[in-house]
Order: C-alpha cells, then sequence, then structure tokens
C-alpha cells in the first residue's frame, strides 16, 4: 500500500505534465474507439448493400448461369427446392427469380438492362425493392407491372402509367420475344447500377415473356444469421433433384469484397500500431522528465535499502495509474461519440467499390462490447509496456552518484 501512495502522490507532483500525458493517451484511446465504431459500421453497410438491398446472402441456380446469365440455364421444378428450403431452419427467407439481359424501350428511347421476374409477397422479405418505391405503387401481382428506376425512367422520359416494351430471348428457342408493360411504379435504390439498369415484373409475366412456364433462374435466400452464408462447408441440399444445381454465399459472389472487408478487419490493429509508437513516446517523455527530476530521491531510497525491483514497481504503478485514468477519459469520449453517429450516422457520400455502388447516404458507427473492455485493457499495456525502460533506467541510478 505505501507503493500504491507513494507512485499515486508521485504522479501528481507535476499535474500539467500529468494531465498532458493523460490527454495523449485518452485522445489515441478516443480515436482507436471511434475507428474500430467506423469500421464496423462500414462492414455492416457494405455488407447490407449487397445482402438487403438486392442479391440477398446466396443464390441457388443452375452452374454456369452466373458466369454468362444464360436464359437457357434455369432451373426446371423449383418447387422441389422450396419445400426442401420451407423445411430448412437456417433459411429466414428466400425468393423465386427469372433473369434475363434485354432491351427496355420507351416511345422516345430505349436501353439495355437486366428484367428481373420476381414474387411480389417474397421479394418483401429478401430485399427492399418495395421499401425504394418513390413514386407510383409496389407490384401486386397483376398482369405487366412494371417497376422501373428513376435514373432509367428520366432517361427513357416516362412516368408512372407509361408504356415499356421489353425485349429478350425465349429460354427455349433462343428467339426474341416482346411484351408490353406499364410502369406501375418508380423506385430509387441510391445505387446507381441499380436504377440505371433494371426493371422488375412480376414472376408469371417474366416466365411467359423467356418462355419458361413455371422455370426459375434463381433463388435468393437470406439467413436468420449472416455467418452461416460465409460458411463454405456446410451443405444446403442434397442435390438429388436431378439438376446440377449450385448453390453460392455473397462472399463468393464478390470475392473482392470479402477481400476488403478482411482488410477492414486489420484497420484497427494497424491505427492500433501507431498510437502505440506516439503513446509510447509520450509516455517514455512524461515518465523520463519525472525520473530525472527525483534523482536525488531514488538514490536516497537505494541507499537505505530499497531493491530494484521495489523502484521498478513503484514506476510500473505510476505509468498504471496513468494509464487507467486515461483508459477511463478516452473511454467516454470515444463511445460518447461513437453512440452520437451511431445515431445520427457521417454523410459518406456515394461509394463504388469493384464495380458495385454503396448507396449515398450515411455511415452509422457500431458500439461493440469489445470496445468498452479490451481496447481500454490494450492501452493500460501499452502504458505498462512503454514504463518498463524508464523503470528500468530508474533501478539502475547508483546512488553515490545521485546523492
Amino acid at each position: 500500500m505505501l507503493y500504491f501512495e507513494l507512485a499515486w502522490r508521485n504522479l501528481f507532483r507535476n499535474t500539467r505534465r500529468t494531465l498532458l500525458t493523460c490527454l495523449l493517451i485518452s485522445s489515441g484511446l478516443a480515436v482507436l474507439v471511434f475507428a474500430d465504431g467506423g469500421i464496423r459500421g462500414m462492414e455492416k453497410l457494405m455488407i447490407g448493400s449487397l445482402t438487403k438491398t438486392l442479391h440477398g446472402e446466396g443464390h441457388i441456380n443452375l452452374k454456369g448461369f452466373r458466369q454468362n446469365l444464360d436464359v437457357d440455364l434455369y432451373l426446371k421444378n423449383p418447387s422441389t427446392i422450396m419445400d426442401k428450403l420451407n423445411a430448412d431452419e437456417r433459411v429466414a427467407a428466400f425468393s423465386v427469380r427469372v433473369l434475363s439481359g434485354g432491351m427496355i424501350g420507351s416511345p422516345y428511347n430505349s436501353v439495355g438492362g437486366l428484367i428481373y421476374g420476381v414474387n411480389a409477397e417474397q421479394e418483401k422479405k429478401v430485399s427492399k425493392i418495395k421499401d425504394a418505391i418513390v413514386a407510383g405503387d409496389y407490384l401486386t401481382g397483376k398482369k405487366r407491372e412494371l417497376l422501373i428506376g428513376n435514373k432509367m425512367a428520366a432517361l427513357l422520359e416516362v412516368g408512372s402509367g407509361d408504356r415499356i416494351v421489353l425485349t429478350a430471348a425465349d429460354a427455349n428457342s433462343n428467339e426474341l420475344t416482346q411484351d408490353l408493360f406499364r410502369v406501375s411504379g418508380i423506385f430509387d435504390f441510391g445505387n446507381r447500377e441499380i436504377d440505371e439498369g433494371v426493371v422488375f415484373i412480376n414472376l408469371t409475366d417474366g416466365q411467359a415473356l423467356l418462355g419458361m412456364k413455371e422455370g426459375a433462374h434463381q433463388i435468393v435466400l437470406q439467413f436468420k444469421d449472416e455467418a452461416t452464408s460465409r460458411d463454405y462447408d456446410f451443405t444446403l441440399l442434397d442435390n438429388k433433384t436431378g439438376e446440377d444445381i449450385e448453390w453460392t454465399g455473397w462472399l463468393e459472389l464478390n470475392p473482392s469484397i470479402g477481400a476488403y472487408l478482411d482488410l477492414l478487419n486489420t484497420d484497427t490493429a494497424m491505427i492500433g500500431f501507431i498510437l502505440f509508437i506516439l503513446i509510447s513516446l509520450g509516455v517514455i517523455n512524461s515518465l523520463f522528465m519525472s525520473i530525472y527530476e527525483r534523482t536525488y530521491e531514488f538514490g536516497v531510497l537505494s541507499a537505505i535499502g530499497t531493491s530494484r525491483w521495489e523502484v521498478i514497481s513503484i514506476v510500473l504503478l505510476e505509468a498504471l495509474f496513468l494509464g487507467i485514468m486515461s483508459a477511463l477519459i478516452g473511454l467516454v469520449i470515444g463511445s460518447v461519440a461513437n453512440y452520437y453517429f451511431s445515431l445520427n450516422g457521417l454523410s459518406i457520400g456515394e461509394i463504388e467499390f469493384s464495380g458495385i455502388m454503396f448507396g449515398n447516404g450515411n455511415l452509422y458507427t457500431e458500439l461493440a462490447t469489445h470496445q468498452f473492455i479490451f481496447l481500454p485493457l490494450y492501452v493500460i499495456l501499452l502504458t505498462l509496456i512503454t514504463a518498463i525502460y524508464p523503470a528500468l533506467f530508474a533501478s539502475r541510478i547508483i546512488p553515490t552518484e545521485a546523492l
């Protein structure tokens, strides 16, 4: 207890120096906590933009379809697969789709794009098509309804109720086929790739347009636990349907995004290392100044029989108190900033990575348990490690020279 008392008193012999050092360390921790929250928020934004907007957490389709989107590579009997998915406890929701490249034309202009035939009710659970509607109405199941992106609508000069002609290839004969639709709604995903190049029609209309009857190109899934979609080893289907079916998780669908997310996870460690260097310089400077001011006292301590380990203990205790105080202050500042931006968000504009647009909106930071436990402990430990050299220096002071 005597060493604790000595260390605490020595820490406040020069209050200004102690507070400045404390401010340096606590600022480092606050930055670390906030950066970790921002990185986790960015990871959630990127994953959500991929899996919650349109693409889902995984796809089931015939092998080879993903590479070229060949309309003739479609599931002939998707109902068998749907029965198995309904019985799978890991699956939260799924949606059956047909998908084809084609021409989207109006009386004024025409563009190339993707035509999605979707089940309106199923899509509510796996994508945000309904939430993205900004004009008109969502699909109701009536024949020849069509949803179009706001950017494509501007290019084609159409609005709700206007006519659109879709041209695509028949899935069986590969001959061109056309049908007339009316715009029932206009959507805005905030994603240029979707808003400029995609239209949605009802599943039955899509099947009729492509001559597929009851077939489907793609079954999109959402899981109860998103981590399930990252597991490459688990078996989703026993593949006894007689078709060459493949299951693909979102990480495999977007390998470059997965690699970037892995890189994001190392950013906190990199920031921590940089802060360690800055904190080390501040702590070493502060402790050495304190030791030089007390050279005479350390000489007296050694002269009256104080062991080197006891001198080291006193200096390390000073560093421990400094680290604890700094950690508490930094944790409060960092957590308050994290909490504020987790509610209000940071405007980040429109981000494009690997050809994918990650909407133009706000980045919301994430609060996590380790920010309140491991990051403060990390900073306290770094402060103690940094103090080892000054402590060893103090323990080697020769009493006769010091006096």
